[in-house]
């Protein structure tokens, strides 16, 4: 990881974002052209996506592993330090296309 920190945080969070809306909202359009609920069907799959989005914005996990082990066993707390902030960010990310998934279908509000 070669990049700066404060953009690696910022494209976690909005890599996972990005992930989450869009498969969303695109599987949303399949079940639209497939005869199915669409807004059921973007809610749904905003629910099932956030692990994919997270592991999308970190980079996979083999660099991450690498990360805490070097962490670890050299004694470079700073990078543990990074790597969790990096998969807080992530974790922000998704939960804020799931909130902004939710405003949208409007699914929490029974009839």
């Amino acid at each position: 990881m070669n990049e700066a920190f404060v953009p690696a945080f910022l494209n976690s969070y909005f890599i996972s974002l990005g992930v989450l809306l869009g498969g969303s909202i695109i599987g949303g359009l399949a079940a639209f052209f497939t005869g199915q609920a669409p807004m059921t069907t973007v809610f749904r799959l905003s629910d099932s996506l956030r692990i994919w989005a997270i592991v999308a914005a970190i980079g996979g996990t083999f660099d991450m592993v690498y990360n805490f082990e070097r962490g670890i066993f050299h004694g470079e707390t700073k990078d543990i330090v990074k790597q969790v902030l990096l998969i807080l960010s992530a974790l922000g990310g998704a939960q804020t296309g799931a909130l902004i998934i939710n405003w949208f279908t409007q699914e929490h509000i029974s009839p």
